[in-house]
């Protein structure tokens, strides 16, 4: 007999520490649940180093709170990116193709 597969979010002590940081900022489980399917089986960002400021980069190019939630819950990847390494030079490089931050 097959054991049983467990689901994305089975309570709240299998949460990891970003996952309970996003529902704080009012993500909700079903966008919980998408953020784990498209970041993979293991969705444990670090809370202080990617999760927040990433968060507050977001918010600093102009982008709603919904905006956000949009861009986490599509592309939850972007936890898995550096800020100051990756991120950054990419918003100033499509800036420098004359876009400004909401086109960024």
């Amino acid at each position: 007999r097959a054991p049983r597969r467990s689901s994305v979010l089975d309570d709240d002590d299998a949460r990891t520490m970003a996952e309970a940081h996003l529902s704080s900022l009012g993500f909700s489980d079903d966008e919980l649940r998408k953020i784990k399917l498209r970041f993979g089986s293991s969705f444990v960002p670090d809370l202080e180093d990617k999760v927040k400021p990433i968060l507050q980069w977001l918010s600093e190019m102009g982008l709603t709170d919904l905006e956000v939630h949009k861009v986490v819950v599509v592309f939850p990847m972007v936890f898995r990116s550096r800020l100051e390494e990756t991120l950054k030079p990419m918003a100033l490089w499509l800036k420098g193709l004359s876009m400004d931050d909401s086109q960024v």
